[in-house]
């Protein structure tokens, strides 16, 4: 695209467009945000105010449908992922498609078929893989010194951090935790290990807190908290199994009676070992066990990760993390919902 800054539309003017894509965005001196839509248009107009924006439309075909965009970021509810990604697709605008890619892998493939037959980039929004710290894991681990990558353990405890709003809303959102924060730390680790192909998934989940009134707590809010619902679980663990004979384990809640964790992500190899939180690289050095913490600098994975969206439009290369990428990890979400379900392993197509 030569010189030409890359037109924007942001579909979707809540929380994760207004905090987290649009302020990377405007950090980049190659991207313009020209429109933007949302089905609440007060919204969207508001937003558009605040930042300059030309266009402010309610709906997604109205904004797909102007000319100048060459790019979207598909920030909704998780129910219109697959809607939005296909229509942008169509219209021929490339696609960074916040986590989970969609509600079910049958949307999954046709989103990402749509952007194969349009010859479009479609990125999925893992951002966790943009830290710098994950940088260096992944590094390391191509790079061979932790040997064969055979095991891991990860996950993320809320004790008490149930969100307000549609994410509890089945309809809207296809589930809790899983799909929430329990895809960034699985996404996250399958990307350490050199993305194995999974074939089954052992899971369980649990619905025991639900709507908690716990004192001295304050809640996350979406923009959108009236009527609210809570068919969702509240925690979740299980096993993952892939065609390379490695294995991961997990463990995510929103509310349950533990520790918050934060993030963690733990990956064994047959030579080393490497943590995410603590930072830490366990090996041994001259037949001693010795234990690294490498230094890097603070890094802002959102601006990381709309960086890449915009080379790689620029380029057309395929992004790291990819449509192909994200059909496996909806195979894998998708999965642990059906485990938990069926009280069995299921394998995975």
């Amino acid at each position: 695209m030569g010189d030409k800054k890359i037109k924007i539309g942001i579909i979707g003017a809540g929380n994760i467009a207004q905090n987290s894509h649009i302020p990377a965005y405007l950090k980049q001196d190659d991207a313009e945000i020209i429109a933007i839509c949302d089905i609440n248009l007060d919204r969207a107009r508001e937003v558009a105010a605040k930042h300059n924006i030309k266009h402010a439309v309610g709906s997604i075909e109205e904004l797909v449908a102007i000319d100048e965009i060459d790019a979207v970021s598909i920030c909704t509810w998780n129910n219109a992922h697959a809607k939005a990604a296909i229509a942008a697709a169509n219209a021929g605008k490339h696609v960074l498609c916040e986590k989970p890619m969609a509600m079910t892998v049958a949307e999954a493939e046709e989103m990402k078929e749509a952007a194969e037959k349009n010859n479009i980039v479609f990125m999925m929004g893992f951002t966790n893989r943009f830290r710098s710290d994950s940088k260096v894991i992944k590094e390391i681990a191509e790079s061979g010194k932790l040997g064969e990558i055979y095991y891991a353990r990860t996950g993320w405890f809320r004790r008490r951090g149930t969100p307000l709003g549609w994410f509890t809303d089945l309809s809207k959102a296809g589930g809790g935790p899983v799909i929430d924060i329990g895809v960034h730390v699985i996404d996250l680790t399958w990307y350490f290990m050199g993305k194995p192909r999974p074939v089954s998934v052992t899971a369980t989940t649990y619905d025991k807190i639900g709507d908690y009134k716990t004192k001295g707590v304050s809640r996350w809010e979406a923009l959108d908290t009236d009527n609210p619902v809570f068919d969702t679980e509240d925690s979740a663990g299980g096993f993952i199994k892939f065609e390379n004979g490695a294995a991961m384990s997990f463990d995510v809640s929103w509310a349950i009676n533990g520790q918050d964790t934060g993030i963690f992500s733990n990956i064994f190899g047959s030579k080393a070992g490497a943590s995410l939180n603590p930072f830490t690289i366990y090996g041994e050095e001259e037949g001693y066990l010795m234990d690294s913490s490498p230094k890097v600098e603070s890094q802002n994975s959102f601006e990381n990760e709309i960086r890449h969206f915009l080379d790689c439009v620029k380029t057309g290369e395929e992004p790291i993390s990819s449509a192909e990428d994200g059909v496996l990890i909806q195979k894998i979400l998708n999965g642990i919902y059906d485990s938990a379900r069926l009280g069995k392993e299921v394998e995975l197509d």
